[in-house]
Order: C-alpha cells, then structure tokens, then sequence
C-alpha cells in the first residue's frame, strides 16, 4: 500500500526589528543560496530604510526546527505621487522571493500576498526570484541582465572588449585622466555630484544622497566608489557593490565632459581590473530596458543580455504601479526635469524619488 507523501511543516514568520542574530542568520542563508543576491542581504534592506524612511520586513520560511528554508525582504512603499506597494526590494534590480525548496517558495508567495491584503497594498512588486500559486503576473521581454566573466590580467580584459569599444578606451587611455577608488567623504560628495548631473541629464529626479552614505556604511568593504578625474574635476563615478566575486557598478554615471574624454570607457575598464585584484571573478552590468541606449552600450562591451523575469501581483480593479522613467506618461515630466537647472533639480529631486521605490 503506497501511504500519500505529506510534506514537512513549514511555517513563516515575520522579522520586523534589526535584531543582529536574526540578521546574521539572513546574512549567511543569502550567502549561501545560489540565487542570493546583494539585494537580499541586510545591509540593502536596512540602508533603504533609514535612508528613504519606508519600513522594511523579513518573510522567514522555517521548518519544524527552526531552520530557515526561504525568505522574502519587503519594503512598505507608500508614496503620494507613485502609490503604495510591497517591493523586494526597494531601490533594487534585484530580490524577490529566495527558497531552498519549492515548498517554502510556495508559501513565501501566497504569505507574501497575504501580508498586501492583511496591510491593504493594492500591488506587490518581486524584483526576481521564483514565485508559486496562482494570482501572480510574470513580467518578461522588458528587461535583460548583463554578466560576463573577468579576464586574467588588465591586457586580457581590454582584449576582451570588442574592437570598437576597445578602440574608444585605448582613446581615453590617451588623456590625461586619474583614477580614485575609495569610500571617504571626497569620494562621496565627487559621485554624487556626477550621479546627480547624469540623472538630470537623463530627465530623471535624483535619489538622496543618505541613501548612497547609507549603503557605503551598511556593505562597509562590498561597496567602494571609484571616480575618473581630469586636472582634478570628477568626470565620471561610479558606486559598486560587491557579492559572491561579482562587482556590480550599481549607480553610475559621467558629466557632458565625461564624453569628450571617453571618462566613462575608463571608468568600466578601471572598475574591471580593480574588482579583479580584490578576488571578483565576473562583472554584472546591471540591468538595461531592450531597446535602450544602455542595453547598446552593455552589447558594445561584448555582454550578452540575459532576460530577467519580474513578478507582480495586484488586487482586483487595481493596476500595478508604473515607475518607468521611460512611460509614455511621463515623457512630458522627463522633457521638464532635463531643463531644470541643476541646484533645482538637486533639491526637489530626493523628495521624489524617494517614492519610487
């Protein structure tokens, strides 16, 4: 006689307060789990918090004895402009659900929507990760990843590049350009003042700058900046994070001089030997939007795109957030912001953005 197989119990708790043997215990699952990412990691999720002011909780998934199979970092993202949301994670291209079996990604997901409806937020938004149950939208085709191994030595990596791109480093190579990685107060207000002219440049309102202090002091050494200077004016900068040999330049970007002097072609080829004389094995480019700019510009590099598949799941008669800068419906505003003069922009732009989520 075949007895009908029962599952183990699993039960999820939630985590609401920094308790530091909780957070160790999430640190070692996330660096243990193949698909753990630095946007599950403690750090990301409390530097969000204190930075942007939305509250944060842990989905814990556990079994019978307490050992942790699975678990989902949330921010509570409440917004007058862009709505209100459950996100994993906030600020992140990354996060969403994390499970060491199918069972406790099941009932992380129907938890997970659970928590929305118990607290009344009309959408919940996983940044990747595996989702279970029925409800639940996958959003593909929008988005790709872009990762590729490092080379062995700085010669091999710039004879990796393809010959075009290769050509416009060899170019910036030429210049009389410096490089500065570090994680002190010059490295920090030089980035922000580069990031912040970028995003403006793009039509995009700039995040806060605690958010970036926040996270530099939460990863401590996984995150540094590295900026591109010519006669000492910061050109280029980006801010990296650093999980499991990978480098992740996450918020960069270069001034309307940067390309003149191919400051931005420096700063990636830079950042590639530096990752790799710190033991980093790949680079992830982050995530581009298919038929952008950004996605041409990774390709040029010689990065192959990888689609990445979001879930969303929304409450009936409600539609899910749209935070694209690229909107159509937004187009109008992107068109203004790109006008503003900058000390403007600067000072109205964390408000905003500090919504998105």
């Amino acid at each position: 006689m075949n007895i009908p197989f029962k599952p183990k119990a699993m039960t999820v708790r939630v985590l609401e307060h920094a308790e530091s043997n909780e957070l160790a215990r999430i640190e070692s699952y996330v660096a243990s789990a193949e698909q753990g990412t630095a946007f599950h990691r403690p750090a990301w999720v409390l530097s969000v918090s204190k930075a942007c002011g939305h509250e944060w909780r842990y989905l814990l998934a556990e079994s019978e004895s307490g050992d942790l199979q699975g678990l989902v970092p949330l921010h509570l993202i409440h917004s007058p402009l862009f709505g209100r949301a459950l996100v994993s994670s906030g600020f992140a291209v990354g996060g969403g659900i994390l499970g060491t079996s199918e069972q406790a990604i099941h009932v992380l997901s129907e938890e997970v929507w659970r928590f929305a409806e118990r607290y009344s937020f009309p959408s919940v938004e996983l940044r990747g990760g595996d989702v279970s149950g029925t409800g639940w939208q996958d959003i593909e085709g929008v988005y790709a990843g872009f990762v590729k191994p490092l080379a062995d030595d700085d010669e091999s990596q710039l004879l990796a590049i393809p010959r075009k791109q290769r050509a416009e480093i060899r170019k910036g190579l030429a210049n009389d350009l410096t490089v500065r990685i570090g994680s002190g107060s010059q490295d920090r207000a030089d980035h922000y003042a580069v990031y912040a002219e970028s995003v403006r440049n793009l039509g995009t309102p700039v995040f806060p700058k605690r958010l970036f202090d926040e996270v530099l002091d939460g990863f401590g050494n996984d995150a540094d900046i590295l900026t591109v200077l010519h006669e000492g004016k910061p050109l280029a900068s980006a801010l990296s994070l650093y999980h499991k040999q990978v480098v992740m330049p996450y918020w960069g970007g270069g001034t309307w001089d940067a390309r003149r002097y191919r400051a931005n072609d420096i700063m990636y080829y830079a950042l590639m030997n530096h990752a790799r004389q710190r033991g980093c094995r790949s680079f992830d480019f982050g995530r581009s939007k298919y038929g952008t700019g950004a996605f041409s510009f990774k390709k040029n590099w010689g990065f192959e795109p990888e689609p990445l598949s979001y879930a969303t799941r929304t409450a009936d008669g409600e539609m899910p957030r749209d935070v694209n800068p690229m909107s159509p419906k937004y187009r109008a505003q992107v068109a203004l912001w790109q006008r503003l003069p900058l000390p403007i922009a600067n000072r109205i732009g964390p408000m905003i953005a500090k919504g998105l989520g």
